[in-house]
């Protein structure tokens, strides 16, 4: 682990562990940063349902977070505290380094917008997030949301025009615009107001989603075990009635379907929600002997990836592995 993420890892690991209750290990604990390798070409075909679970390994990752679908079969993981991306395919079950991250990155929740060849990272406590062509690789823009350690950049969703990212040590949501053409621009913050704005434990917004015309923004309050509504034109929230999801983490939204990724818990929880999102039914509980602090998702026709953050061995983890879990969704 490079000298910047090791000073942001120290900074917080008091903070984690007294939120989580997980052991505390050393940042130097990490094995050393992988080199770069070259991308494979993935097919674009569709996924099929899992017979059982299984799992994808991310070869030389030191630990690991978010998940993004991408095309086809394909998805993008995150080596959350050294920032590194890894391309993926859930058919073949193979997982390479993709974006080798400059130093002092960090990669939390992320989204990949196809039409624009975008892939949008949350910098967690760096405060930052970046934008990566998924064409080159390179870095298109980077963010200041706000201060290293100040703000914890945690996850984003994709809207019309744009990308919304949270932060869970403030009650604020950042929007990045994406113009016709592809290109992001400056950065704007909401205020939320309402119940999902407490500040009721280290970490508060943390998973989100869309409604596809972006008009309703759904949060996960880790602190609240609860899940919100959000209008992104005003910022007020409301609460998901029927809705209790203890150690929530990402989540994912098709149509009135909702899944809570929920850590320490060890399972994914699947509610049904109303037509006006106010309130929800528990569908399935999804468990695993594979998971091991499973933390974000992203799915696949009948199939959720999700990866396994494995905070039990540490935080940072000391893991000598890290996996995308394959499951019936």
């Amino acid at each position: 682990m490079n000298r910047s993420v090791r000073r942001i890892a120290g900074l917080t690991l008091a903070l984690l562990c007294l939120s989580t209750g997980w052991p505390a290990t050393s940042a130097g604990a990490h094995p050393a940063k992988p080199t770069k390798k070259s991308a494979v070409v993935l097919p674009a075909a569709t996924s099929a349902k899992p017979k059982q679970d299984s799992a994808i390994v991310l070869p030389g990752a030191t630990s690991a977070e978010g998940i993004a679908r991408g095309a086809g079969n394909t998805f993008y993981a995150g080596d959350l505290f050294a920032g590194d991306i890894y391309r993926g395919d859930v058919r073949r079950k193979t997982a390479e380094l993709f974006i080798d991250a400059p130093t002092g990155r960090m990669a939390l929740g992320m989204k990949a917008d196809l039409p624009h060849k975008l892939l949008f990272v949350a910098g967690g406590f760096t405060g930052h997030a970046y934008v990566y062509d998924i064409r080159t690789r390179a870095t298109v823009a980077d963010y200041t949301f706000g201060p290293a350690n100040g703000s914890v950049v945690n996850d984003v969703t994709l809207v019309p025009g744009g990308a919304w990212f949270t932060d869970s040590v403030q009650p604020k949501l950042y929007f990045v615009p994406v113009d016709a053409s592809g290109h992001p621009g400056p950065f704007t913050t909401l205020t939320v107001t309402g119940p999902a704005a407490a500040l009721t434990g280290d970490f508060n917004l943390n998973g989100i989603a869309a409604t596809p015309n972006g008009k309703t923004l759904i949060v996960a309050h880790t602190a609240n075990a609860a899940l919100y509504t959000v209008d992104p034109k005003t910022g007020a929230s409301a609460l998901i009635a029927g809705v209790s999801v203890p150690n929530v983490d990402g989540i994912v939204l098709r149509g009135h379907r909702l899944w809570a990724v929920q850590n320490t818990s060890n399972q994914i929880s699947r509610f049904t929600l109303n037509a006006g999102f106010s309130s929800g039914t528990l569908e399935k509980v999804i468990t695993s002997p594979l998971f091991e602090v499973p933390t974000t998702a992203a799915l696949f026709g009948d199939t959720l990836a999700a990866v396994n953050a494995k905070f039990d061995t540490g935080i940072p983890p000391t893991a000598t592995q890290y996996e995308v879990v394959l499951v019936r969704a």
